[in-house]
């Protein structure tokens, strides 16, 4: 199959959060399992302070209301690939330090900017003479991207006859606009309505993405039940996706062991396997060491990486910090979000400062050093779509402790009697989403590490596990054909 995949960030070129771990790595592996494909996404600025695209000889021109906006298309490749990325440049939208945003919120021509990407890839397939049979569009702000193939380029050869498909990543962000900017996307009024593109009273992209597209995918299969079940999760969607429901799939992101492998990481002091745990050791004591933390072999080390939000549950560990600090153990957090968990965090480092170590930043390196050095990785998420670090943590011998929601409910199988007798277990988990509940099961991790032959059973059963691309890009490449021969297209072989 011919499949263009788009995204708002890529990695290695541009970064928020998950998703440019996805669209960074799922073309690769469907690349390796035959297809044509290409990526495309914003030339934003730290793609230009970073790396050196190619510039093409294409140009493309974009309405967006009633100006009609010129647009660069520059090319590169996915790292240790041959895939093709293409990036839609426009200084005036993509040459800022934030990609969505600044430390003063989003960007007020957020609308403008992503009614621009959308239409020109649509553009960009056209003038690159493209053709594909499928394009898989991300998140709200490639949501126009089915709509404006299914009413923009309803007569054009190149777009008529693709198959769009539409991944959610997180429902908490649907690209939100007032009414009044309808006409910057050259949509008709028509369609501003209760059941396409009208959001009590606003324009919403992705659930124009959702109303648009030939089939919808979600990153794990808990995720896809949970946004159909209530508003908590659907976020005012869960009526919309019901509707949707036979055209909805779950499919679990997985990761790149080529990057988060103890057996072959460059970023950590000493690479360990399931049958050589020593390095862990090593790198355990450079975390504490690079913590400020004291160097003890046989305290449990507890890391978490992550924003310093409510949906990653610092609701609770805020509730529950100064128990934790009562407990033996070490915590370590690399993060930013909001002030007052800053605030908390940095007053607990400064209480127990041979406990608690926080960097308040993001910083790839020291993220693969806490994946390596730390005994238990904690995620208390209100809700996780999917979540990638509980699957690095596997790799590493870290053991998980989750609330089980979403792709953490997925992955992780919580360390019961029943789990352990079968060798299933590999991690802690809890249900309630109540600081209490939480607590219970750091408790239960830290009785379990106490014991050497049952924690490293629950190590080694989830390093010996494979949450690798290869088998999400079949699922993703079963997807396409499905809805392919359902539309009839021709490309199916």
């Amino acid at each position: 199959m011919k499949i263009v995949y788009v995204a708002s960030e890529v990695v290695p070129f541009s970064k928020t959060g998950g998703l440019a771990d996805v669209a960074g790595a799922l073309p690769k592996f469907l690349k390796k399992r035959g297809h044509d494909v290409v990526v495309f996404t914003p030339l934003y600025k730290q793609v230009w302070d970073k790396f050196h695209p190619t510039k093409t000889a294409h140009r493309i021109s974009v309405p967006v209301g009633s100006d009609l906006i010129a647009g660069e298309i520059w090319k590169d490749t996915l790292p240790d690939s041959d895939v093709p990325v293409y990036l839609i440049g426009n200084d005036a939208y993509f040459y800022r330090d934030g990609l969505y945003g600044n430390a003063k919120g989003d960007y007020s021509d957020n609308c403008s900017r992503f009614v621009f990407f959308s239409r020109g890839v649509l553009e960009a397939i056209r003038v690159l003479g493209l053709k594909p049979d499928v394009i898989n569009s991300n998140d709200w702000q490639a949501g126009l991207i089915p709509v404006y193939s299914e009413i923009a380029y309803a007569n054009d050869p190149a777009i008529s006859r693709v198959v769009n498909v539409y991944t959610i990543h997180n429902m908490a962000y649907q690209g939100l606009f007032w009414h009044w900017d309808i006409p910057l996307t050259n949509i008709g009024w028509e369609h501003f309505n209760y059941k396409e593109l009208e959001f009590y009273g606003k324009v919403n992209f992705m659930k124009g993405g959702i109303v648009f597209a030939d089939a919808i995918t979600t990153v794990s299969p808990t995720y896809a039940e949970e946004i159909q079940s209530n508003e908590e999760f659907g976020a005012g969607l869960e009526g919309v996706l019901r509707e949707r429901t036979k055209d909805i799939f779950g499919i679990l992101n997985g990761i790149d062991y080529s990057v988060w492998n103890p057996e072959v990481d460059d970023l950590v002091p000493a690479k360990f396997s399931p049958e050589s745990l020593e390095g862990k050791a090593v790198c355990k004591a450079a975390l504490q060491k690079e913590s400020g933390l004291a160097v003890k072999p046989d305290v449990p080390l507890i890391g978490m990486i992550t924003r310093l939000v409510d949906q990653k549950g610092l609701d609770l560990v805020a509730e529950v910090i100064d128990k934790m600090m009562g407990e033996n153990l070490q915590l370590v957090i690399l993060g930013t979000g909001l002030e007052k968990y800053h605030k908390l965090l940095l007053d607990t480092a400064g209480k127990y400062p041979e406990k608690a170590s926080l960097s308040l930043k993001f910083d790839n390196r020291f993220a693969h050093l806490i994946e390596a050095g730390s005994d238990m990785f904690l995620m208390p998420s209100r809700y996780e779509p999917c979540g990638l670090n509980q699957m690095y943590s596997l790799k590493y011998g870290t053991v998980p402790v989750v609330r089980a929601t979403g792709g953490l409910a997925d992955t992780i199988a919580d360390a019961t009697r029943e789990a352990l007798s079968a060798g299933t277990a590999n991690g802690f988990s809890f249900v309630d989403y109540t600081g209490v509940k939480l607590m219970e099961t750091i408790e239960r991790a830290l009785a379990a590490y106490s014991d050497k032959r049952i924690w490293s059973q629950i190590m080694r059963t989830g390093m010996a596990q494979d949450w690798s691309w290869g088998h999400s890009a079949c699922e993703y490449e079963n997807v396409y054909r499905a809805t392919l021969k359902k539309q009839g297209a021709v490309a199916v072989r």
